[in-house]
């Protein structure tokens, strides 16, 4: 499974925030229904860092696959943010990683824990996020949807000429 995370010139943010079915780096495996009492928004961190709050995310949804989250950076507002935007624009910043407190939880034989219900207090941009699959693969940006739109143009006025 490949998480994605993409970012628009605007801060906009998407992404796979908790891919379920695998466990992360320690075991744990968070079960379909545990993000069911998700209170939004919650706070967008660089790296876990309270005092580096860089946005917020404003939705998050439970598919078959995992947790789902759009949030912003707040890319006119903080000159962090749109270092961090840099930085995921780059490659530099590839993944997402959850903050969070275990409310049901039992442990997992080998190690880890399954978690069938906790309290989501943030999501964090990181570098290397705890789950193996929450990894950064790609940030859209405007000039880019741009280019390709001049692309498709350019292609159906060649196909209306011939």
């Amino acid at each position: 499974m490949e998480t994605k995370i993409a970012a628009d010139e605007s801060g906009e943010l998407s992404g796979l925030a908790w891919p379920f079915g695998t466990p992360d780096r320690v075991g744990d495996v968070i079960e379909k229904g545990a993000f069911s009492n998700v209170s939004l928004p919650l706070p967008m961190l660089f790296g876990h860092d309270m005092t580096d709050p860089v946005g917020a995310w404003a939705e998050a949804v439970e598919k078959e696959d995992g947790l789902h989250v759009k949030g912003s950076l707040l890319v006119n507002d903080l000159p962090r943010a749109r270092e961090v935007h840099a930085l995921i624009k780059a490659g530099a910043v590839r993944g997402l990683s959850i903050g969070f407190s275990p409310k049901k939880a039992a442990p997992r034989r080998g190690g880890g824990r399954t978690i069938k219900a906790l309290e989501l207090v943030e999501i964090s941009l990181v570098t290397v996020p705890m789950h193996p699959d929450a990894r950064v693969a790609s940030a859209k940006s405007a000039i880019a949807a741009l280019r390709i739109a001049e692309a498709i143009n350019r292609a159906a006025a060649q196909i209306g000429r011939n």
